[in-house]
């Protein structure tokens, strides 16, 4: 392991107490995970997920802590929109698919678009069930997501009724949004979401 991920995890064991992590996958479950969805999870993730913690009984998001890898939250499948402009984005009884491409690399607000369904239903789909793997809910409708395909890989990203975003474009500036920063943020009171 390099130093760079030694650190991280140091601080990850730091920021997740021992008394609400759940028990780590290990790494012959989580490699047998990645082969089975197409996938190798980004570092810093990764090592948490193996040796520190598969999800965590408290902590970000607000609501029930890290979800295990590759789980949904209990708010996934009743889906209901906030907005009146929003279409419901995807199936929450469906597999979700995180090898496959997850196909934004910019904020999108559809709220705000006009929106073609038979132009963007397809997109919006592949945002919420594509090229990633959930870390939680803030609250129903509300989820972070840790992107492990393209060139968004290893950000975290912020969906939402009616936008999906990445963490690094929030409010707060933040220079890097990846993992780790999501989380020592959090640790810190730092998180955009804490704003409101």
């Amino acid at each position: 392991m390099d130093d760079a991920i030694s650190g991280a995890t140091a601080l990850l064991r730091q920021v997740f107490p021992a008394e609400v992590r759940h028990r780590p996958s290990g790494w012959e479950a989580l490699r047998a995970w990645e082969r089975r969805h197409g996938v190798v999870l980004p570092e810093p993730y990764r090592t948490f997920v193996a040796e520190v913690a598969n999800g965590t009984a408290d902590g970000p998001p607000e609501e029930g802590g890290l979800l295990p890898v590759g789980e949904k939250p209990d708010s996934w499948a009743v889906w209901e929109a906030d907005c009146w402009m929003s279409p419901e984005p995807f199936d929450g009884t469906t597999a979700r698919v995180p090898g496959q491409l997850f196909p934004l690399e910019e904020e999108w607000q559809w709220e705000y678009d006009y929106y073609d369904h038979a132009l963007h239903s397809s997109l919006l789909h592949r945002t919420y069930q594509h090229g990633s793997v959930l870390l939680g809910s803030d609250r129903p409708g509300e989820f972070w997501t840790l992107v492990v395909t393209g060139p968004q890989r290893g950000r975290v990203w912020w969906l939402r009724d009616g936008c999906a975003a990445p963490y690094a474009d929030s409010p707060s500036d933040q220079p890097e949004g990846d993992f780790l920063r999501w989380v020592r943020d959090w640790h810190t009171g730092q998180g955009w979401w804490r704003a409101g």
